[in-house]
């Protein structure tokens, strides 16, 4: 799951212990939020920094939140079209587990997985959520504490 660290990092998750995960605006990303059960455990990806990476883990806490910015006019993550009555965005909230000791770096992961392995790596991956299997987390958790 990524953020941006200026905007949310795992350091202000670290100080909140938990927090909605909102301001997710693509379905597929929606969708991949949607699939996910309470205590699934997610890596915290820092997006849009230098260099970008895997900053720590963190556990889904509840699933199926309704994301409360699609009804706030004034947020940029405001929907017209959802209400109350049918949302259109559902996210989750998650908990703060652990920082890692080795950030892991975009390029790291580059030399470490392809594309088909690690969606991140891919060229022109937009994507704020995406699912890994089981085996890639084990290798990425390896990277984590070398």
């Amino acid at each position: 799951m990524k953020s941006e660290p200026d905007v949310y990092s795992i350091d202000d998750l670290e100080r909140d212990r938990n927090e909605i995960w909102d301001g997710v605006r693509n379905y597929q990303a929606r969708n991949f939020l949607k699939s996910m059960a309470i205590g699934d455990i997610a890596f915290f990806y820092h997006s849009n920094t230098k260099p970008p990476g895997i900053a720590g883990l963190m556990k889904i806490g509840k699933e199926m939140v309704v994301d409360p910015t699609q009804f706030d006019q004034s947020s940029k993550y405001y929907d017209p079209k959802s209400t109350p009555e049918t949302p259109r965005w559902h996210t989750v909230t998650v908990t703060y587990l652990e920082t890692f000791e080795h950030y892991i770096s975009l390029d790291e992961l580059k030399s470490k997985f392809d594309p088909d392995e690690l969606q991140v790596v891919k060229r022109g991956n937009r994507l704020s959520v995406m699912p890994i299997t089981e085996d890639v987390a084990k290798r990425i958790l390896t990277l984590a504490k070398p």
